[in-house]
């Protein structure tokens, strides 16, 4: 079992989608992201209630939630719902929460995919959004 500092040094990724919600975690140092299992939307309630579970779970400290705008730079339909996604989990389940802008990362898992020769399957394409999200964060958090 991990030790308490251990466990506060967790930070969560987020892909919010209208259908699927893309879930990443990071090791307990912070430095890689993986992916967790894919939520099937339902109501974002249910989404928050998944997100605080797994942050007791994991003890997480921080959370990275997509921030989707436009090529320009701003604001489109899902940004409303992000940012209203970030404040219910910042109430709710008493966590920071960093918004990040997730404009190419469809783009760049689509070419990761692509590359691997992978087939795409439902949730596959949303987790490794997350798991991009995320270790993007970590990765310039440390630089």
């Amino acid at each position: 079992m991990s030790s308490e500092n251990d466990r506060k040094s967790r930070i969560m990724g987020i892909d919010p989608g209208t259908k699927r919600t893309g879930l990443a975690m990071s090791d307990p140092l912070g430095m890689t992201a993986q992916g967790l299992a894919t939520f099937d939307s339902g109501t974002e309630d249910a989404l928050v209630e998944h997100v605080r579970a797994l942050a007791v779970e994991y003890g997480v400290s921080l959370v990275v939630i997509g921030l989707p705008l436009s090529m320009s730079g701003g604001e489109i339909e899902g940004t409303a719902r992000s940012r209203a996604l970030a404040g219910k989990i910042r109430e709710r389940c008493g966590v920071e929460v960093v918004l990040r802008d997730e404009r190419m990362t469809s783009l760049e898992v689509e070419r990761v995919m692509k590359q691997a020769g992978r087939i795409r399957k439902a949730g596959d394409i949303d987790k490794l959004a997350a798991v991009l999200l995320l270790q993007s964060y970590l990765d310039e958090k440390d630089s």
